[in-house]
């Protein structure tokens, strides 16, 4: 296994990125979790020192992240358990939950904090 260490450049970055992607849904008891949990604390403390995310609306973020990933609503609504749910937060029908909040933040690598920030609904 490799040692990680805080992440200081775009490729350090990306490395560490595609590593989480291979082990974002290790088991507690897999010798791979704690790795995992390191490498989420190093990607979010990159990404909060070299992206401001802040200025984007969750809604508008997770859309941003879908994206990057090559992700649908359809890989949320697998994540999450309910289309339907998705697709009104994506439209802004429908506010963020808190178990949406943990759960697409695990997925699209997204500091849980930037998705409570308040937005307007459209209803």
């Amino acid at each position: 296994m490799k040692q990680w260490l805080p992440i200081s450049t775009e490729q350090e970055y990306k490395d560490a990125a595609q590593r989480f992607e291979e082990i974002y849904d290790a088991e507690k008891d897999s010798p791979h979790y704690k790795e995992m949990l390191l490498l989420s604390l190093l990607i979010n403390d990159y990404e909060k020192k070299h992206f401001n995310l802040l200025e984007v609306d969750p809604v508008e973020m997770i859309k941003i992240r879908m994206e990057d990933f090559g992700y649908t609503a359809s890989d949320l609504a697998k994540e999450y358990g309910d289309k339907g749910t998705v697709s009104k937060v994506l439209n802004y029908k429908q506010a963020l939950s808190l178990t949406m909040i943990r759960k697409f933040s695990k997925l699209l690598r997204i500091p849980a904090d930037a998705l409570t920030k308040e937005y307007k609904l459209h209803v």
